[in-house]
């Protein structure tokens, strides 16, 4: 992969420097042109997993028949402004029950600026939760997802607790301490597709995410956050700041892991969106904690418009790599993901590459946190 990126930087290099040489202006073209399919092509092959399968083509450009631009058409003057109209009004509703719930309650505060009032008792945490979870499901029907499907896989951890006692002779409390110490996970994995990711789950578990530092400064969108109780990070930040964030998730993940009554942590181990049908390789942040995890997987089935924008146990808990990566590939193997080694660095080369971008060097160089 690394030499096709110096190869592709190489021609770009190439044709800029033979267009400086004739004394011309700088050439603008973008990289791909509209009738070079089999440019598209081989970026397609290379970054399969961020490219759209739909009827609407790459980055959502493609030609589109005539008929579907009609029925596009009817939908932005009927259906799109009574969801839009909906939506909003679900919104609304839900910021006003958490602004009412979190009235004369201090938030929890913590170091880095983080501020959140997941740690509420009482009737106010359970108004929060139940009308949050129920919300979304709204939402998500509101958007069109009317029925949602789905199917559970759970590891009976006591029944296995009692077969190994009785394979091992072990005593009845010692089989009770690994009973207690393999039940709640700390976390849920989940792939990451779509934005629509967060209402399922809000919908599902009601969890606490890991978001953007500026969410939390967002009209209405800002508040709803701090009662889920996400962690802030500064995405951009190059500094130590991000160490601290993920000393803020591990601990939280085994505070849930411990006290059933405390949020567990909602992770995207991606770092980034696929179009759903491969897994992109795990980050080892979710699982510093050593505490077991809920891996769950989001498949969503379009017939013309993709939504994707672009508990375990034992000694692998040990190694946060290996942990990670047998999540993954039992994720994979689940649901028949395809296992794809290309990361968040390859998705902005794609994006790049699509949009003409001609700064390919710079983007080359950015990092994923």
């Amino acid at each position: 992969m690394e030499s096709e990126l110096k190869d592709l930087n190489s021609k770009q290099l190439k044709s800029t420097a033979s267009s400086d040489d004739g004394g011309s202006a700088k050439d603008d073209r973008p990289l791909l042109k509209p009738d070079a399919a089999d440019n598209i092509q081989e970026l397609e092959k290379k970054f399969a997993p961020y490219v759209r399968n739909d009827v609407y083509g790459t980055m959502g450009r493609g030609e589109l028949p005539l008929a579907e631009k009609f029925l596009i058409g009817i939908a932005m003057v009927t259906l799109l402004p009574i969801r839009v109209v909906l939506a909003m009004t679900v919104l609304v509703i839900y910021y006003l029950i958490c602004r009412v719930c979190t009235l004369f309650s201090a938030p929890n505060r913590g170091e880095d600026e983080q501020e959140d009032y997941a740690h509420m008792g009482g009737w106010r945490r359970s108004v929060v939760v139940v009308t949050g979870r129920f919300l979304s499901r709204v939402m998500l029907f509101v958007l069109g997802f009317y029925w949602i499907t789905e199917t559970f896989r759970i590891l009976d951890v006591q029944e296995k607790s009692e077969n190994e006692a009785k394979n091992q002779s072990k005593d009845e409390d010692e089989a009770k301490d690994q009973d207690e110490e393999s039940g709640r996970p700390g976390a849920i994995i989940s792939n990451h597709v779509s934005y629509l990711d967060i209402l399922y789950h809000m919908s599902s578990s009601f969890p606490s995410f890991v978001a953007k530092r500026s969410v939390a400064k967002l009209p209405l969108v800002g508040l709803i956050s701090k009662c889920l109780g996400c962690v802030y990070v500064q995405r951009e930040s190059k500094s130590s700041d991000f160490k601290g964030v993920s000393g803020v998730v591990t601990e939280r993940v085994r505070e849930a892991h411990r006290d059933k009554s405390a949020p567990m942590m909602m992770l995207f181990p991606e770092g980034t969106t696929t179009n759903g049908d491969y897994l992109l390789p795990f980050k080892t942040g979710a699982f510093l904690a050593r505490a077991p995890v809920l891996p769950v997987i989001l498949r969503y089935p379009y017939q013309r418009f993709s939504p994707a924008w672009d508990s375990i146990s034992g000694q692998e808990k040990d190694d946060p790599k290996l942990y990670a990566e047998n999540v993954r590939r039992l994720m994979a193997s689940e649901r028949n993901l395809i296992l794809s080694d290309i990361g968040l660095a390859e998705k902005r080369i794609y994006h790049a590459a699509l949009n003409g971008n001609n700064s390919l060097p710079s983007v080359l160089h950015q990092k994923d946190d």
